[in-house]
């Protein structure tokens, strides 16, 4: 299970999915990883918002001060996909 915290100032997620297929390859972890390397880069490279981000196996963590509002339609877009992502799985628990 993921865990995904969303704050005013910071996103904190922990765990795995725990959908692994035949081959070892948790499909579902990789989908939310993407979706969460997307955010750090497009909140860092399109919406120029200054952010901190520390990003481990089964942990990231990202701060900001003050979100622009390109950057805060971005966290919305990202929250939007986990939903979608949860839907299907059931592998998210947001906080």
């Amino acid at each position: 299970m993921i865990q995904v915290s969303v704050r005013e100032n910071s996103i904190e997620m922990h765990g795995h999915a725990g959908h692994m297929d035949l081959s070892g390859v948790d499909r579902v972890c990789s989908a939310v990883s993407a979706l969460t390397c997307a955010l750090i880069n497009a909140l860092t490279d399109l919406s120029g918002d200054r952010i901190r981000a520390d990003t481990g196996s089964g942990m990231t963590v990202i701060e900001w001060e003050d979100l622009t509002d390109g950057g805060k339609l971005l966290v919305d877009a990202w929250f939007l996909g986990l939903v979608d992502i949860d839907r299907e799985y059931n592998c998210i628990e947001f906080q």
